[in-house]
């Protein structure tokens, strides 16, 4: 009895994630209920759009009343934008959509980092104020709200993308919008993948939406087998490794040796890995359980030969996403904008500001002045700076998507500069058309480590703490004591070379897996399952261990 009241009853320190035995307790009552109604696809899509809002309220409590305010106000606007033939009117509808859904966005996610950037640079004191708190407070005497600080709802980031695809598409006239508020509602908040992705693309859902059921046996062994992996990846590689050793050495860098926060770091980029795709693999399974479709969101991140391909391979629907409705819009690689220089030079003047390092500032502007000078004598260089520099924008407002700090912009333009600099490299490396295993592995190794060490801005809490971890890194390596820590976290070690090597698999040898798992019989299955399950369990905690792209 009370395990049921803790599943049907909302509690902060008992959310629904896949990792814990309730989700899967209400997982299994919700498919039973959709098994009855399945047939039906109106009575289908208001059922998972209701369960779906349960969902997030176990995950959000009220901030439910955010994702039904988006529903219904892309709802209407998309409407209203199919029927209007004027243009005009039409470009009016869709800014409308775009500002409402940003704002939103910004008020809960940005309003400390906006204000606090503002107070550094103009010398101020202004506070943030939770106004929609106070709002909310007074309709009650209850004070449900908290009013001292502004808290980000759990994947706002992921549904405000999707709301903002659904009405750029109809303006498009790529999409005719959905007929009823149910089926939209449905498209956003569909449970599998609202809180953390991977973000679906209006165009792809919606038109499965009214395609009734069909859940075949190949579905059906996809969906398990992406789940038991998805689980493996989430409490093995990721959570395992994280608390039993990367959290200790994260927690107080200058505790540990150099050493040993170096390889922290290379643990964190599986961790990473592990957290998100397990989380994606797992959404993408449970959707095909119920016959939908959900996009691929990896594709082997850590097979990359550079920056650019990594990017292809790692969070693809964000990265898409950022293609269809940001780079190429701002002019892609054929023109440059008024917007990309003007939001350029503000995120450019935060990230330098954010160092407060007199000569990294003096040798960044001195470096642009200096190519702006070249581009106004040659033409070469403007067209270069023309094509890359709405890659660099997109890639700067990637990393603020992923949190609101500019050293989250800092890694962004990390990833991008890499981007660049690979362009313009490929053109003399010597190894660019070797076609040898070495030549390849050699790229492999050096967009991880790339990739690996720009990562500590994305983990570090702080600036400060980032500071510490280089200065572990830069003067006490401590190589006499590689072995010690090597011996001790033995298990942490052994864990990420098998995490690494599973990942580095051909792709044939993993579609021969999946096929095995395909063919073997039910009894099978279900022993499969029940060791993964007995194995991920045994590595369980009890402290609370959250997919980190919930807080995006």
């Amino acid at each position: 009895m009370n395990r049921l009241q803790d599943i049907f009853t909302f509690s902060e320190d008992f959310p629904l994630i896949f990792t814990q035995a309730n989700f899967w307790i209400f997982f299994a009552v919700a498919y039973f209920l959709f098994a009855l109604v399945h047939k039906k696809i109106t009575l289908r899509n208001s059922y998972l759009f209701l369960i779906s809002l349960f969902f997030y309220y176990k995950t959000s409590g009220f901030f439910i009343g955010i994702l039904i305010f988006s529903t219904l106000v892309d709802y209407i606007i998309g409407r209203s934008i199919y029927k209007s033939e004027h243009q005009t009117k039409r470009y009016i509808l869709v800014t409308i959509s775009v500002v409402i859904n940003l704002t939103v966005l910004c008020y809960f996610k940005y309003a400390y980092f906006f204000t606090d950037s503002f107070n550094m640079l103009f010398q101020t004191n202004f506070e943030v104020v939770n106004w929609l708190a106070h709002w909310g407070n007074s309709f009650n005497d209850q004070n449900y709200f908290t009013v001292d600080k502004i808290i980000l709802p759990v994947g706002i980031s992921f549904y405000t993308f999707q709301t903002i695809s659904y009405s750029v598409d109809i303006f498009r006239r790529k999409l005719v919008p959905l007929k009823s508020v149910l089926d939209f509602g449905f498209y956003v908040s569909f449970f599998p993948q609202l809180v953390a992705g991977p973000i679906v693309r209006a165009e792809n859902f919606v038109p499965q939406i009214s395609q009734p059921t069909v859940i075949t046996k190949a579905d059906f062994n996809a969906g398990s087998f992406m789940i038991l992996k998805g689980l493996i990846k989430k409490m093995i590689f990721a959570d395992f490794i994280a608390m039993h050793f990367l959290d200790r050495v994260f927690d107080a860098p200058e505790m540990f040796s150099g050493f040993a926060n170096v390889m922290a770091m290379i643990g964190y980029s599986l961790q990473i890995y592990g957290d998100f795709s397990g989380y994606t693999d797992i959404a993408i399974g449970l959707a095909l359980l119920m016959g939908f479709k959900l996009p691929i969101n990896f594709n082997s991140p850590y097979k990359a030969t550079n920056a650019g391909d990594f990017w292809k391979r790692w969070h693809i629907s964000l990265s898409t996403w950022l293609r269809d409705y940001l780079y190429i819009p701002l002019g892609g690689n054929r023109k440059r904008t008024a917007a990309s220089y003007i939001i350029l030079s503000v995120i450019l003047l935060g990230v330098l500001y954010a160092y407060q390092d007199l000569v990294v500032v003096a040798v960044v502007l001195t470096t642009v002045l200096l190519i702006y000078i070249l581009s106004l004598f040659n033409t070469t260089i403007k067209s270069q700076i023309n094509t890359n520099i709405n890659l660099m924008l997109t890639m700067l407002i990637g990393g603020l998507w992923h949190g609101a700090s500019w050293k989250f912009a800092i890694w962004g333009g990390l990833n991008g500069l890499g981007i660049v600099v690979y362009k313009f490299w490929r053109k003399i490396s010597p190894w660019e058309t070797n076609t040898q295993w070495y030549a390849r592995w050699w790229k492999i190794l050096v967009t991880l480590t790339f990739i690996t060490f720009t990562r500590i801005y994305f983990r570090g809490e702080s600036m400060d703490h980032i500071a510490r971890w280089y200065n572990q890194v830069a003067y006490h390596m401590d190589w006499h004591y590689a072995l010690d820590i090597l011996v001790h976290y033995q298990m942490v070690f052994w864990v990420m070379l098998f995490g690494y090597i599973s990942h580095w698999l051909p792709e044939s040898t993993k579609a021969t897996i999946e096929s095995l798992y395909a063919k073997s019989p039910p009894v099978a299955k279900v022993m499969i399952a029940a060791s993964v399950g007995i194995i991920c369990y045994q590595a369980f905690s009890s402290d609370f261990q959250p997919f980190i792209y919930f807080q995006f």
